[in-house]
């Protein structure tokens, strides 16, 4: 059974996340190269809250929400 978690292990460390090894072996030759995957982490996730609020307004635009309050007076 030991060798089963070993051998995830070795497949995660040794295969999976080797291109975050040479990122990290980058931090003092770049920095902005060492952080690559954040920057894109960033930028997708930027695009998607764009794309997202401009849906939300085109719903809002429309009026196709209900909007009753049914649970608590507050909240209308």
């Amino acid at each position: 059974m030991k060798d089963f978690f070993y051998g995830i292990e070795t497949l995660f460390v040794d295969y999976l996340f080797w291109p975050y090894d040479a990122l990290r072996a980058m931090e003092y030759d770049s920095w902005w190269g060492a952080n690559i995957m954040s920057w894109l982490f960033f930028a997708i996730g930027f695009v998607a809250f764009i794309y997202w609020m401009r849906k939300l307004s085109e719903v809002n635009a429309a009026g196709e929400e209900d909007r009753t309050s049914t649970s608590h007076s507050y909240l209308g």
